[in-house]
């Protein structure tokens, strides 16, 4: 009597569900921080050449005006010209002298050793900033102002995903109306929430030292801090066009003597403070940020520096900011490229949805200019995730949302890998020649489906009966849940006793804290 029973094929689902139950190492996850790019460049090398003439003489000829004394002196001091205009004109020549000088292949430290951030080549990382304004509410799709908690909360967030690698500011604390109590609760709630590299400002000089004793207090003092800083000053030293701003450069110079990293960040807005055509936005950013280079190396030779162009895009028919659009992703790409040719440790935006609320607006938007910026080999990916109305809001479910596209697109960045074991017919000839004719059960299929592929936590890729059988889930009911279960379980990453001294030493506001 013959045996008609159905019968279970080796491996199946239950064996792809064991196979993905299993933690994997960190070195063979389809996707990681620091995953090198550099596979699209939208500038040829010819073009590069002209771009940095073209910054060089706008640095010679034009220079920037409003320079602070101490600036005056530091740049003055190391050959730049000060005219008659009071402009400060700096000479080719000083800008090279200057790029030898600069920090090259450096580690942006977390107080956690395995999220530390090594900056060389074309390796990627992705996080957070913005500083917006307001808070987006999916629920009631309404705008609000930010407090401490949104901060602490959104760095408990980034603590938990994967996919976001660092944590700079993405909000305004507005509860706030002191400026020194402003940046000293901004530093603790990020702090507080992630063991990630943080990055923040200063609204000016006076704050710096209290925050600097703040971070000597977590780090267990100042040897400590200064031999790892997990925090980095994002700092707007120049107004574009080609004018410093005098207040940031004055916050950069007490940064660099306390050991800080930097963010030399421009900011031009294509079309308003920076000239209309692309090309000539990324040559503005590149003079202003090579002043940058000029002005910290003088000051601290090798200091490490984080050349930060970040041009944006105008919507010409309003003068409105375009974070969304392609353009933006070509500006962001093509800064890249100059950060390699100068060999330099580079950040730029990308991610920035103009769209109000997480929605297939915001979705293609995000996705664009994080391909790009990623595929482009961009090191530091800022305003990655969760920024909506071109950086004016920010919203937590959209950060988790966030997670799954930028593990989507880090595995863009990964490329296709062309091994020998790979492009072996052996397998094909066992599944077609002997086999079921297909590879669902095979040993190399479950051996590489989570090294090869990348599978999102809150993307539903159900059929449409799965889908009618779960309740018919919309995105954001999963973004949600996601979110609420972290915030619940997310830790606070102070001792109680470390916490409690801090507090009473800086005279802290109160949060509503994740578990010790």
């Amino acid at each position: 009597m013959s045996d008609t029973s159905p019968r279970r094929r080796s491996g199946g689902r239950a064996a792809r569900r064991e196979a993905r139950s299993r933690p994997l190492d960190a070195a063979v996850r389809p996707v990681r921080p620091g995953l090198p790019g550099g596979w699209y460049k939208p500038l040829s090398a010819q073009d590069v050449v002209r771009i940095n003439d073209a910054a060089l003489d706008a640095l010679e000829q034009i220079g920037l005006a409003k320079a602070p004394p101490s600036a005056v002196e530091i740049l003055t001091g190391a050959g730049a010209v000060q005219g008659n205009d009071g402009r400060i004109r700096i000479p080719r020549g000083l800008v090279e002298d200057m790029l030898a000088r600069a920090a090259r292949g450096i580690t942006l430290c977390a107080r956690d050793p395995a999220h530390d951030l090594k900056l060389t080549g074309t390796n990627t990382h992705f996080g957070t900033a913005g500083a917006a304004v307001h808070m987006v509410e999916v629920d009631t799709w309404e705008y609000r102002e930010p407090t401490m908690q949104d901060l602490y909360d959104a760095a408990r967030i980034v603590q938990a995903l994967d996919n976001v690698h660092f944590f700079q500011r993405p909000v305004v604390c507005r509860e706030f109306e002191d400026n020194a109590e402003l940046d000293l609760h901004t530093l603790y709630a990020a702090c507080a929430g992630t063991s990630k590299h943080v990055g923040t400002s200063f609204t000016e000089a006076a704050n710096v030292p209290a925050c600097i004793s703040l971070l000597h207090e977590i780090a267990g003092g100042e040897a400590a801090w200064r031999e790892r800083p997990f925090v980095s000053n994002s700092n707007c030293f120049v107004v574009p066009p080609l004018t410093f701003a005098e207040e940031s450069c004055e916050v950069m110079e007490a940064c660099i003597r306390a050991g800080m990293p930097v963010l030399l960040l421009s900011a031009g807005q294509a079309g308003a403070t920076a000239p209309a055509p692309i090309a000539t936005a990324v040559v503005q950013a590149v003079a202003e940020c090579l002043a940058g280079v000029v002005y910290v190396n003088a000051l601290a030779p090798g200091h490490p520096a984080v050349f930060g162009t970040w041009p944006f895009v105008s919507d010409l028919r309003t003068g409105a900011m375009s974070g969304g659009s392609g353009e933006q992703a070509l500006l962001t790409a093509a800064c890249a490229q100059m950060h390699q040719h100068y060999g330099l440790p580079g950040g730029a935006a990308a991610g920035i949805a103009d769209a109000k609320l997480p929605d297939m607006q915001a979705g293609w938007e995000q996705a664009i200019s994080n391909v790009m910026a990623g595929l482009s080999g961009l090191n530091m990916i800022y305003e990655a995730v969760g920024m909506h109305a071109s950086l004016m809001g920010f919203c937590l479910e959209s950060l988790v949302l966030g997670n799954d596209m930028l593990g989507q697109v880090q595995r863009c960045v990964r490329g296709v890998e062309v091994r020998e074991e790979f492009i072996s017919i052996d397998v094909m000839k066992s599944v077609v020649l002997e086999g079921p004719g297909h590879y669902l059960g095979h040993e190399q299929t479950l051996r590489l489906m989570q090294t090869e592929y990348i599978y999102p936590e809150i993307a539903d890729r159900s059929s449409p009966k799965e889908w009618v059988e779960k309740g018919q889930p919309v995105l954001l009911d999963g973004a949600k849940a996601r979110k609420a279960a972290i915030l619940e379980s997310g830790k606070h990453l102070f001792s109680p006793d470390l916490d409690a001294s801090l507090v009473a030493r800086f005279a802290l506001r109160d949060l509503q804290r994740g578990p010790f």
